[in-house]
Parts: structure tokens; C-alpha cells; sequence
């Protein structure tokens, strides 16, 4: 199975959120499907189903490899390099 080599390197306490929603979206007029948080910097941004992909522009713009959901009740974590659930 494989694991993830980023999540040793996460900052504690994770970082607060930047944002209540994905301001990507807002700025292009769009509804964000899901909400993802960044666990580097707190940067919001919406799934991969909404249609600007936001959080994972997000990775690919910046780098941080980790992010969480941003979903009441929800608590799984997802590893944009190693392509792997925390």
C-alpha cells in the first residue's frame, strides 16, 4: 500500500481557513461543488467536480501537496503528489 511522504512535514496546528468558501468561484460567478482546505497555507478552494478545480489549481500553482475537506462532518485528507488518503 502505498503511504504518503508529506503529511510528517505538516504544520501543527493546521493552518485556519483563508476564506468561508472557494473566492475563485465567487470571483468567476460559479457555485463551488465541494470545499477542500490546503493544510499548508489555508487556502480554500472548491472539488474537482465543481468546473474551475480550484484546490487542485491550488496544488499545482503552489506546491503544498496536502489538503482536508472543508465539509461539515467530513474528516478524510487527500495527498495531491502521492496520490493517496492521509
Amino acid at each position: 500500500m502505498k503511504q504518503c511522504t508529506h503529511a510528517d512535514a505538516l504544520p501543527h496546528p493546521e493552518p485556519a481557513p483563508l476564506s468561508d468558501t472557494c473566492v475563485e468561484c465567487l470571483r468567476e460567478g460559479r457555485h463551488p461543488v465541494q470545499l477542500r482546505l490546503c493544510l499548508d497555507c489555508g487556502h480554500v478552494g472548491c472539488c474537482d467536480s465543481s468546473p474551475g478545480r480550484h484546490a487542485t489549481e491550488h496544488h499545482k500553482d503552489s506546491g503544498h501537496p496536502i489538503m482536508r475537506t472543508f465539509e461539515p462532518g467530513e474528516s478524510w485528507r487527500w495527498c495531491f503528489v502521492d496520490h493517496v488518503l492521509v
